[in-house]
């Protein structure tokens, strides 16, 4: 396998990352997956990936750049994971910043980002001093710098992640989280976290939805279908 066919994700100890990896596998890529605790190593690698130590929070462009050069793609799925509004600024907007600059300067054009459903809109409806509104603002922050990038981008915008198996199917929905022009119920506004893996293998194998912001639930329509 030459180093053409390697996929590098942040964030790899994450659940979607772990479930992306062994379908990566089987659509004939090898994984690099970037953690920071080397605590972690051995699950990664029971997943089927090559465990990375690095901290992305602090790890510059050019070390990044160093990792992500002959890649065929790289996928940022990582996250502060809530606590302080700092940390989360620091990894889900300064480091994705950080990795889009390094996948342009290592000459690595696809590049995958895991955002949510409704980041192009909360920025203007969540309240500013809601403890939710510091990840809305690093993640409407670094879907929009990716999108000024020159990079083959796909932004994919799930809704409330849940741990359901995936069947392979999904609902497209707009840039408001919209579906036909409604706002669907919550309990219809859901992503299993396998679908997102699925998802993600798809339009890296297929180079799908190159340019596009993928928002999307679970569904009835085939992934194939529904994603091009």
């Amino acid at each position: 396998m030459s180093d053409a066919d390697r996929v590098v994700i942040l964030g790899g100890h994450g659940k979607i990352a772990l479930m992306a990896t062994p379908k990566l596998k089987e659509a004939g890529y090898s994984v690099d997956s970037v953690i920071r605790n080397p605590d972690q190593t051995a699950e990664v690698e029971a997943a089927g990936a090559n465990p990375v130590v690095l901290d992305i929070e602090t790890a510059d462009t050019d070390k990044l750049a160093e990792l992500f050069t002959g890649a065929k793609a790289v996928v940022f799925s990582a996250g502060a994971g809530g606590g302080s509004p700092e940390r989360t600024r620091s990894v889900d907007f300064e480091a994705a910043k950080r990795s889009i600059d390094a996948s342009a300067q290592a000459g690595v054009d696809r590049y995958v980002i895991v955002s949510y459903s409704t980041a192009a809109i909360d920025l203007d409806r969540v309240d500013p001093d809601s403890s939710f509104y510091p990840y809305v603002e690093a993640k409407h922050g670094a879907d929009e710098y990716l999108r000024a990038s020159s990079l083959d981008y796909t932004i994919l915008g799930p809704g409330g992640l849940t741990l359901e198996p995936s069947n392979g199917s999904l609902t497209r929905a707009d840039d408001r989280g919209e579906v036909d022009g409604q706002t669907p119920e919550s309990d219809s506004k859901v992503t299993s976290r396998e679908l997102v893996a699925d998802v993600m293998t798809h339009v890296i194998a297929k180079n799908a939805a190159v340019g596009e912001t993928v928002n999307f639930y679970d569904g009835d329509t085939p992934i194939a279908d529904a994603v091009k």
